[in-house]
């Protein structure tokens, strides 16, 4: 697009108040419906749905359909990237938040190993796919339709907005499966119990729309397609493949270590301090829950950080800071005392909020408004696959040969080298006009006439 097209109009403080309230509200729903499958499987799921004479095995089985989707991430970002980019991100967050509230509704639904056999674990892992697909498609749209609505100069902070539903969403989803439990007997949480929260998601779904069908489209998008229709154009996913490898990369890359640090200092810590420190599940996700309430503020505060020193130079002085505390800071808990636990895992988690919050302006200015949403959420979810379904992973199989944390707080740091590569190379896009990015093709040929 030309940069000399009129500046995109910002939105009045009313309405550009409903885009980030929509937005975190549907992060925040996608997101307590993801982690709340996480947590049934580790609770619920392996009696339910994958008996076995080792109950281990039974939980090693429930957490590989856990893992299925974040696998199911980056090919849901090119699905509804490709829908976004090409038909607006409006209703493509819509779509988004509707096939999630299915699959979770669905899952409440589905009858046990004992009632239907076999069948009922094909169907988990079938819906469970479909839940990474439909996250994978939610965050790069929520977070561009506040990008794209914002000014530039404080395109950090709101952008950052977003990026809170992922521990509101995990809070949520905790705290309704605990509430349940109080409520009833353990035999009654595994019989009909668990299922509840899952159905309540069909009620958090419709307010989600709700508030999703008052948002107006992305101003930046609209000229977009105005000036070249993106629904005749090529497929998205192919320009991106095609002329923005290195942007991807450079994507993944940075945020590698961003995810590494959220699993290593959420799930994997749970499995240390349960499994080798013997300290109580409890215990360990009290610590972890009031560590999330740091870690939402923390988010917002590091978008503002990088509204005022950048995105390079925030992100690269955290990912040292928490390669630091990885080190110090993760052999504290060995002790298995709670107060220094929980500040372990406050500290950790504030250091994830805020370069969590720093980096996401960064995913939207490195890609052109025709393919941003594809893009995005492609790099995005590449690193999710690879820092955060794989950190936990990595981080038990470690356990298992070396009950330490050091060799944890080893390979952490080697994802927080990736990040601080990506940002070298990137180089600073805090002044990037979001109307004006050229793919490097365009680039070159506008050089060569120049």
């Amino acid at each position: 697009m030309s940069g000399t097209d009129a500046p995109a109009p910002v939105p009045s403080k009313g309405r550009f108040a409903r885009v980030v309230a929509a937005s975190v509200a549907g992060t925040t729903i996608e997101f307590y419906d993801f982690f709340l499958y996480g947590t049934a499987a580790a609770l619920v799921f392996n009696k339910a749905f994958f008996p076995a004479g080792d109950p281990l095995t039974g939980v090693l089985l429930a957490l590989v359909t856990y893992a299925v989707g974040f696998l199911a991430r980056p090919l849901g970002g090119v699905l509804f990237g490709h829908l976004g980019d090409r038909f607006g991100r409006r209703r493509t967050l819509s779509l988004s938040l509707i096939l999630m509230g299915a699959a979770t509704v669905a899952i409440g639904l589905i009858p046990t190993y004992a009632s239907i056999g076999v069948a009922a674990p094909i169907l988990l892992t079938a819906l469970r796919l479909v839940q990474g697909l439909a996250l994978g498609g939610e965050w790069g749209g929520a977070v561009l339709l506040v990008a794209e609505h914002g000014s530039p100069e404080r395109r950090g902070f709101w952008s950052s907005w977003p990026q809170t539903g992922g521990p509101l969403g995990n809070m949520t989803a905790t705290g309704a499966l605990a509430v349940l439990g109080l409520g009833i007997s353990n035999e009654e949480f595994l019989d009909w119990g668990w299922r509840i929260p899952f159905l309540l998601s069909a009620v958090l779904v419709i307010v989600g729309i709700w508030l999703r069908h008052a948002v107006e489209e992305s101003p930046i998008f609209l000229a977009a397609r105005a000036a070249a229709d993106p629904a005749h154009g090529p497929a998205p996913i192919g320009t991106v493949l095609r002329h923005h490898r290195k942007q991807v990369l450079i994507a993944a890359m940075a945020n590698v270590g961003e995810k590494a640090t959220y699993y290593t200092f959420s799930i994997f810590l749970i499995t240390y301090l349960t499994q080798v420190v013997h300290m109580s599940r409890g215990a360990a996700l009290g610590a972890i829950t009031i560590a999330s309430v740091f870690q939402v503020a923390a988010i917002v505060t590091g978008g503002m950080l990088a509204d005022r020193f950048g995105r390079r130079v925030c992100s690269i002085v955290l990912a040292v800071l928490i390669a630091v505390w990885a080190l110090a800071g993760l052999p504290l808990v060995d002790g298995g005392q709670f107060a220094v636990v929980t500040i372990v895992v406050v500290i950790g988690l504030t250091l994830h909020g805020l370069i969590g919050g720093a980096q996401t302006p960064f995913f939207a200015e490195l890609f052109p408004s025709e393919v941003r949403y594809t893009g995005a959420s492609l790099g995005y979810q590449l690193a999710t696959v690879f820092g955060g379904s794989l950190a936990p992973i990595i981080g038990v199989a470690l356990l298992s040969r070396y009950p330490s944390t050091l060799p944890v707080a080893l390979f952490l740091c080697a994802t927080l080298a990736c990040t601080v590569i990506a940002f070298l190379w990137a180089g600073e896009t805090r002044h990037h006009d979001l109307r004006d990015i050229a793919a490097p093709h365009e680039a070159g040929k506008a050089s060569a006439r120049a």
